[in-house]
Order: structure tokens, then C-alpha cells, then sequence
């Protein structure tokens, strides 16, 4: 029997033992209708078996996918992104070469937000070191392109 063979008659018994509505509208469906995926199943797995032992075995495996790949605009236009949608930052005095403290105002707490900002969007920790030379949208765009090796 094949395994078309055997998916046409389960879906026949599953015609005759559906469940069917009484006069009340309720659903009654029989015991036999419940343990339909019992006998169906094994009998399928069981005939894949045997059809296809000895010419190829499948193995389950996990597969995980890398980070899209980055390039120079792409960097630029998420930490724009970024940097405009923090509340305390103009859009329309943002640029790429804009000083965070002297052109656009913010202080030292503001500045500690914006890397956070930037770590959690491009998903690596900054240190502070590193992070106390990052006062320009450019340098932020010059170092994520350091960790993440693009080079254009």
C-alpha cells in the first residue's frame, strides 16, 4: 500500500466517523473518530520504512542564520535612524559630522543613552573607552564598521 493509498482511506474513515451534529446542535464525535491518528500513523511511518530502507535516510537538523550583511550606507542609515528618533535630538540639525554636546545640546547622561541606543541596535557592547571618543554620528558609523569588518 502506498502512502497516497493510505492518506485516501484515512481521509474516508474520517469522512464516515466525522462528527455529527443532534438535534440540540451539539457536537458529538465517536471514540472511534478520536483514535483515528492512532492506527493511521503507525501504519504510514511503517510503510515509509520499508519503502525506504536502504536508499536514503533523512537526519533532523537545526539550521541558524548569520546577521544580514552590513555595508557603509546601510551602518550610516540606522545610526541616523536611530539618533532621530531619540527625543532629544533636532532632526533637522542632525548630521553625519553634527557634535553631539556642542551642536546638538545633549549632555553626559544623553550621550550614555545614544550608545546604549547603538549597542542595542547593532546587538554588541561598547566600552567605555570606547565609547567616551564616540562624539560624532561619523565615529559611531567609523567604529561599527571597525567591529562588524566592513570596509567599502
Amino acid at each position: 500500500m502506498s502512502f497516497t493509498q493510505i492518506a485516501r482511506s484515512c481521509s474516508r474513515l474520517a469522512a464516515t466517523l466525522a462528527p455529527r451534529r443532534i438535534a440540540s446542535g451539539v457536537l458529538v464525535q465517536s471514540q472511534a473518530s478520536r483514535m483515528m491518528h492512532r492506527i493511521a500513523m503507525p501504519s504510514m511511518t511503517s510503510q515509509l520504512n520499508q519503502e525506504c530502507r536502504g536508499r536514503w535516510q533523512t537526519q533532523l537538523v537545526r539550521r541558524y542564520s548569520a546577521k544580514p550583511p552590513l555595508s557603509l550606507k546601510l551602518i550610516n542609515e540606522r545610526v541616523l535612524l536611530v539618533l532621530k528618533l531619540y527625543d532629544k535630538i533636532d532632526p533637522s540639525k542632525l548630521n553625519i559630522e553634527s557634535h553631539f554636546i556642542n551642536d546638538l545640546g545633549l549632555d553626559s547622561l544623553d550621550h550614555v543613552e545614544v550608545i546604549m541606543a547603538m549597542e542595542d541596535e547593532f546587538g554588541f557592547e561598547i566600552p567605555d573607552s570606547d565609547a567616551e571618543k564616540l562624539l560624532k554620528p561619523a565615529d559611531i558609523i567609523k567604529y561599527v564598521a571597525d567591529k562588524e569588518d566592513v570596509y567599502e
